[in-house]
């Protein structure tokens, strides 16, 4: 009990509180970091061919009617889910326009440099790594404290409105947004569903060890001072 109550949290602060919450420079390379390995994570899976992420069913529904490529899908989608923090009431961030933009810049560079293997073996090994990689590399940039991505700070905004784990949430999320996709054409496959089930529970676990512990005079600076539900 003592080791939990030890551990540390992800805290509602404004844009400039996170800035000047200490540990800057660790907290900004673990949070781009974080995003270009998530990025890689997707163009992991694409290029395994067995299976989108959920959200990037979504967004291959999407490039089906907009001429663009999944990556600046990934942007544009980004702002939209950006609409609905507003009656969560959840706080932007360096790393919350960060994630809009670099995320799907590093998703598009992963699928111009790698590509798709012929070996079935080879690519069960992408789609599992990138799963893995998916869920390591988002709690490295939720654990920065710089703010979370728009997908996340969805995830993280109804946990605590709802007192629901970020495991059970994260992963009602990935259903509803894989049904979605699939309705406007989106590719589905079995590597959708280990991403849809496994990303809430590995996310979850590896959170508490990326999460950085604040300076304490940046609670005065904070938004409401209530802790997340991370």
């Amino acid at each position: 009990m003592t080791d939990l109550a030890a551990r540390p949290v992800l805290a509602d602060l404004g844009p400039l509180a996170q800035l000047r919450a200490g540990r800057l420079p660790r907290r900004l390379v673990q949070l781009y970091v974080g995003l270009v390995l998530y990025g890689v994570s997707l163009g992991m899976m694409v290029r395994s061919d067995l299976g989108l992420a959920p959200w990037d069913v979504l967004h291959s529904g999407l490039i089906r009617y907009l001429p663009i490529t999944l990556g600046q899908a990934v942007v544009l989608m980004s702002f939209v889910v950006l609409l609905l923090w507003i009656p969560l009431r959840e706080v932007p961030g360096l790393g919350t326009v960060s994630n809009a933009v670099v995320v799907g810049l590093s998703a598009d560079a992963t699928l111009w440099a790698l590509d798709r293997p012929d070996s079935l073996v080879l690519r069960v090994l992408l789609v599992v790594g990138g799963v893995a990689l998916c869920g390591y590399a988002g709690a490295m940039y939720i654990g920065s404290q710089l703010g979370r991505g728009p997908r996340d700070g969805l995830m993280t905004g109804l946990a605590r409105r709802t007192g629901r784990s970020i495991r059970l949430v994260r992963t009602g999320i990935e259903v509803t947004v894989v049904l979605v996709g699939l309705l406007l054409g989106g590719v589905l496959g079995l590597g959708t569903v280990l991403y849809a089930l496994a990303i809430g529970p590995l996310t979850q676990a590896w959170l508490p060890g990326w999460t950085i512990a604040l300076d304490p005079s940046a609670r005065s600076l904070s938004t409401g001072g209530r802790p997340s539900r991370g």
